[in-house]
């Protein structure tokens, strides 16, 4: 809004005080903060904390995009064996024959099972039908 000369102000100062408008500016910026703090907290506590050692089998996440991707093909390759383990985060991985290496980032690999889960199936009763 303009300056009027003979009032000295705007008409937004008339209307509103400007001690208050600062107030409120302030109120809405603590509460920002405090749902970005807030966010922040739940945010990391899902992040799980990935630890690679030589020797562990991995699975690389293909980042790849393509014109058709097939829906049900998993984007995930391996296994691979992981070689070195770098300070900065990367990490030299080879496949399984050991042919070559390369080295990727550890936010494109994940641990690799090979073993078969043996659990314990408690009170089933088999039915031959008649």
């Amino acid at each position: 809004m303009a300056f009027k000369t003979p009032i000295g102000t705007t008409p937004y100062r008339l209307v509103y005080d400007l001690h208050e408008s600062e107030e409120l500016c302030l109120d809405a910026y603590d509460s920002a903060n405090l749902y970005k703090a807030r966010a922040k907290e739940v945010h990391d506590k899902l992040i799980e904390k990935k630890e690679f050692n030589p020797g562990d089998k991995v699975l690389l996440y293909n980042s790849r995009i393509r014109l058709f991707p097939r829906k049900l093909m998993s984007r995930w390759t391996g296994p691979f064996v992981v070689q070195e383990v770098f300070p900065n985060g990367a990490i030299e991985i080879s496949p399984l024959d050991l042919s070559r290496t390369f080295k990727v980032n550890d936010h494109r690999l994940k641990r690799y099972y090979d073993g078969v889960f043996v659990g314990v199936i408690h009170d089933m009763t088999l039915y031959d039908p008649p």
